[in-house]
């Protein structure tokens, strides 16, 4: 028992372990995510229905939507942007590995006769010969990628968008991890049974790793049949730390908001958006 404990409470380096899979995909934590995508009232697994509305508002404005433009959504989860975008003219291409988002946003696509195209795929792998004026990734999924991966991804979009198409995203701010702290927290059925319809015990650790600038959310559940973890990362940014991997990347920023509704940006807010244009 004791070398399980130590086991539970480990510190694992940053980024070592990537399991979004497990979340996203198993059969029971995808039904719980997509009906937080489809509850309007509250910002878990996408924003509330009144900020993307404000925020389709100012993309649409910002960008130019109209029956010309190319959107690839990654992380589109139930389509709740694309199916907006497209409202506005928009031909909408929508990656997730959700498979249950993904059936979700194909059947309103489907009823609204919307132009949206939908791939279930993990979206680190996602190879297309489209070209593409705008790529969005919203609601911070950036930070949930180990440096490697966010610079593969970022050479994805360079190949994908057309001459001088635009990135936008949003990501956790430095104000915000100041706010983090550690701890290490356990409870029968935790989260409210989010991770199995049946009996478990669920430990969390939160590390947070100040050099890095990074944060995990260690969850290990222990079900009768089964013990899993899940590690959930998040890497907090500076502007001029996210404007090197653009540059990197061959990128250049054209501005950075508090928020993909176009909030001018603000030093203090949780997190921001950076709008960067193919060079």
């Amino acid at each position: 028992m004791f070398e399980e404990l130590e086991r539970i409470n480990e510190r694992p380096e940053p980024f070592q372990f990537y399991t979004a899979s497990n979340l996203w995909t198993d059969e029971h934590t995808s039904k719980q995510m997509l009906a937080f995508h489809l509850d309007g009232s509250v910002d878990i697994s996408s924003r509330n229905g009144e900020f993307i509305d404000r925020s389709v508002e100012w993309i649409a404005s910002e960008f130019d939507i109209g029956r010309k433009t190319r959107i690839a959504d990654f992380g589109c989860g139930p389509g709740l942007y694309g199916a907006r975008l497209a409202k506005c003219g928009a031909n909408v291409t929508g990656i997730d590995f959700s498979k249950r988002s993904i059936e979700y946003a194909q059947e309103i696509a489907a009823r609204k006769r919307l132009n949206i195209h939908y791939v279930n795929q993990n979206y680190l792998e996602y190879e297309t010969d489209d070209r593409f004026d705008l790529v969005l990734m919203i609601m911070c999924d950036f930070c949930a990628l180990s440096p490697r991966q966010r610079k593969g991804l970022l050479s994805t979009f360079h190949t994908i968008l057309k001459p001088s198409g635009s990135v936008l995203l949003d990501v956790y701010s430095l104000s915000a991890f100041e706010k983090r702290e550690e701890a290490a927290t356990y409870a029968v059925n935790q989260l409210n049974g989010f991770w199995s319809p049946n009996t478990y015990y669920g430990f969390l650790n939160t590390f947070k790793y100040d050099a890095e600038k990074v944060v995990l959310d260690k969850y290990t559940i222990i079900e009768c049949e089964r013990t899993r973890q899940v590690f959930n990362w998040l890497q907090y940014f500076a502007p001029v730390d996210l404007e090197r991997e653009f540059k990197e990347a061959g990128f250049c920023v054209k501005g950075f908001y508090s928020d993909v509704a176009g909030t001018p940006y603000e030093s203090k807010s949780n997190e921001f958006a950076v709008i960067a244009q193919k060079v």
